[in-house]
């Protein structure tokens, strides 16, 4: 491991915030170039800090790129997984999600790409860094997920307010839709003819807009 005193005066930069600067940084790099893109001097030049202190802090590039996983899930997972799992009426839960899922990954695009590469490319560590990330094992994330789902949609469909749907099928139809603009942004605005701001506009409109699609989708 490299000693980050070996640096000329490396102490002044081990500040309380130091660790958070650099995992600020790592979000940005990793996010955008993907783990098998991301290099740690670019990270290091990102936080404002020299080599040393990424080793220090976090020991290696995989250690960093883990813990920027574990990050992105945090925020983006995590929460989607409580609305869906919480006591909120069906309705209340699709228009949440759908706002929670735009609205962050309207501050942060390349997210989706980014998942999507490191789960491909490094599934085995995938049950672990959600666990971590989400506090409970990918089993009990199912069971609350779809345990709350199944007994809403079935409730609805006894009383005539909503067409049959597997409870697996309206989760990933809902994440998709919410997901994909993002995913296929260079596509999306190119066969719309959208610019930056075209797209913003047109993500902020499906705010709304998807969340009523989605519900006249799934009555009868």
């Amino acid at each position: 491991m490299v000693n980050p005193y070996d640096q000329a005066d490396p102490s002044s930069q081990l500040d309380s915030d130091t660790e958070s600067r650099i995992l600020d940084a790592a979000h940005r790099v990793f996010v955008l170039r993907g783990t098998a893109g991301a290099r740690m001097q670019e990270v290091a030049d990102e936080a404002g800090v020299n080599k040393a202190l990424l080793h220090y802090y976090f020991r290696s590039k995989d250690r960093l790129a883990e813990a920027v996983f574990a990050r992105v899930a945090r925020a983006l997972f995590v929460p989607m997984v409580g609305l869906l799992a919480s006591d909120l009426p069906l309705e209340e839960k699709v228009r949440s999600v759908v706002a929670h899922e735009l609205e962050h990954l309207s501050r942060s695009p390349f997210l989706p790409g980014y998942m999507l590469s490191e789960m491909q490319h490094y599934p085995e560590r995938l049950p672990q860094l959600i666990a971590s990330a989400a506090g409970m094992s990918p089993e009990h994330i199912r069971e609350r997920l779809l345990g709350g789902l199944r007994a809403q949609i079935e409730e609805r469909v006894r009383a005539g307010t909503m067409r049959p749907i597997d409870a697996e099928q309206f989760l990933v139809n809902l994440v998709s839709l919410c997901v994909f603009p993002f995913a296929a942004q260079p596509m999306v605005r190119l066969v719309l003819g959208l610019g930056e701001q075209g797209f913003r506009d047109f993500i902020e409109a499906r705010k709304t807009q998807l969340a009523e699609f989605f519900l006249q989708a799934v009555r009868p």
